[in-house]
């Protein structure tokens, strides 16, 4: 579970924002009626869902975009080479582009709190930290800070948690995350933390580290086509069956002028399914389904997945193609599960309403006069009170993140001269 991001310097996020998912202590009456909203630990209280909600261009997406990034780069950098340039772009203004951008995440493994960090530039990692709190006291796993000398004993200083830690920083280049290093070098805790970020965060509902649709299916046939029934939908059984079909790969040898031809065969899935008005015509799936009953079945498929297995789901415009009512749906299924959590983002007003969502679970994202991604929540603003019209004030600029669009005639004129 995940109890704070911190971004910096990273596409539009220039001074360092916050997101927390550690429950406010809102004692409201609407607060209390949303007990489902909320993950109780050991220590402390978490929220199951964080919207986003801003104007377009404000930022939304690219915190998104960010924490997949630094996400992905754990579970991916021990497979760079010495020409890897990393994926990002630094926030463009005020000479940030010349300086380090900067990840750090609190989370939970087993209970036990751990905080892991690193900065980088677009060639190199500069910095990387790894703590966590058995017995609720602070303990060193490692520290690495490339600026700290020439020797890796002079960069890197180690708890006594790790074994033969100097032996996976030798083999940890400026390309590569130490944390994926020692993974690799099977080194315990390193691997818990590495199967944290690959297992339990998805980072999108297909592809990343999203399971695969036939290894998703198999364990949740039943669950899925109750989820759809629910969720209004005709489909009454489903089939999946992957088709093996052999082929040529042709490859090019320029330094002989030669070519060779290479038997192979390749894989795709055939997915039929079958609707309740007549339980035994065949329909194939991604050619005579909808485009919205297409993105309904990999959704659920992959929610099912998340809810059943506590793991964070992270997805940029959740409405997409999607009514509001399976919105709706899908954050009743993330408040009925025990430890899942998502963060999205939605420009749908609906959805900021105290009766849906607490007021640490809505925040803003706003376009700063620098052009920087400001992120802040509703919780912040404590003269709100929960009889308030939540919708109206948003839509009205009492929060600032949505857009101020001067169409008036003379402007809408000017467009056409």
């Amino acid at each position: 579970m995940v109890l704070e991001i911190r971004l910096s310097n990273l596409y539009s996020i220039n001074d360092e924002i916050v997101l927390d998912f550690r429950a406010a202590k809102i004692n409201t009456e609407k607060s209390k009626s949303l007990s489902d909203n909320i993950i109780d630990t050991a220590d402390s209280q978490l929220l199951k869902i964080i919207a986003l909600f801003g104007a377009n261009a404000s930022g939304k997406s690219n915190i998104i975009k960010s924490i997949q990034f630094c996400n992905a780069l754990v579970f991916e950098s021990h497979l760079n080479n010495e020409n890897t340039v990393f994926n990002f772009k630094p926030f463009k203004f005020g000479g940030s582009s010349k300086k380090p951008s900067s990840y750090f995440i609190r989370f939970l493994i087993e209970n036990i709190e751990y905080e892991y960090s690193f900065s980088l530039n677009q060639t190199e990692i500069i910095t990387e930290s790894l703590y966590y709190y058995p017995n609720n006291r602070i303990t060193k796993i490692f520290d690495r800070d490339e600026k700290r000398g020439k020797s890796k004993s002079e960069k890197y200083s180690f708890g006594s948690v790790l074994k033969r830690p100097m032996d996976v920083a030798e083999n940890t280049s400026a390309k590569t995350l130490y944390i994926s290093r020692a993974s690799q070098m099977d080194r315990d805790i390193a691997k818990d933390v590495f199967l944290f970020f690959y297992q339990k965060f998805i980072l999108n509902y297909l592809g990343f580290n999203a399971v695969s649709i036939d290894s998703l299916f198999k364990a949740n046939k039943t669950a899925l086509l109750n989820a759809l029934k629910i969720a209004d939908s005709d489909i009454v059984d489903i089939q999946i069956k992957t088709i093996r079909k052999p082929v040529k790969n042709f490859t090019v040898h320029l330094n002989t002028n030669t070519a060779s031809v290479t038997d192979a065969v390749q894989e795709h899935l055939k997915i039929t399914t079958f609707h309740k008005s007549n339980p035994k015509t065949p329909f194939d799936f991604f050619t005579e389904e909808s485009a919205g009953t297409i993105k309904l079945f990999i959704i659920m498929l992959t929610i099912i997945d998340i809810v059943k297995n506590d793991k964070i789901l992270m997805i940029d415009e959740i409405e997409l193609s999607l009514h509001p009512e399976i919105i709706e749906y899908i954050f009743k299924l993330f408040n009925s599960g025990k430890n899942a959590q998502l963060l999205c983002t939605t420009h749908n007003t609906n959805f900021l309403n105290l009766n849906k969502l607490r007021k640490d679970q809505i925040w803003f994202v706003n376009k700063k006069d620098d052009a920087s991604t400001d992120l802040y929540s509703l919780y912040d603003f404590g003269d709100f009170r929960d009889t308030m019209d939540l919708e109206k004030a948003y839509l009205m600029g009492r929060f600032d993140a949505k857009p101020f669009i001067d169409d008036s005639v003379e402007n809408l004129n000017l467009i056409f001269q």
